[in-house]
């Protein structure tokens, strides 16, 4: 069974940092595309940030750029989001999903709130 959780997620000030993890079953983590998402209230889901299978290629939304890193553990099965100089407009609740970042399976989420 395919199976997806997310942590880390907090309240963190403006130009503050939080690490996201996402420690998946059911597969290999390296062998799929994984993303993470990200929704706030009222708004579309927003894809964020993404690592290719096997090789590990990433590529982020330009909002994120330079401020996000994507990673991943394949020893520990997790996927990692790496977050740096939050704004309050990256509040949102975070998701990893696998495969289709549109449809793909995804967890729970985690909440992040950036604010002062």
């Amino acid at each position: 069974e395919v199976q997806l959780v997310e942590s880390g997620g907090g309240l963190v000030q403006p130009g503050g940092s939080l690490r996201l993890s996402c420690i998946v079953s059911g597969f290999a983590v390296s062998n799929y595309p994984m993303h993470w998402v990200r929704q706030a209230p009222g708004k579309e889901v927003e894809w964020v940030a993404f690592i290719s299978s096997y090789v590990g290629s990433t590529s982020y939304a330009d909002s994120v750029k330079g401020r996000f890193t994507i990673s991943r553990d394949s020893a520990k099965n997790t996927l990692y989001l790496q977050l740096d100089n939050l704004r309050t407009e990256d509040t949102a609740m975070y998701y990893c999903v696998k495969d289709v970042w549109s449809s793909g399976p995804r967890g729970p989420g985690t909440q992040v709130t950036v604010s002062s």
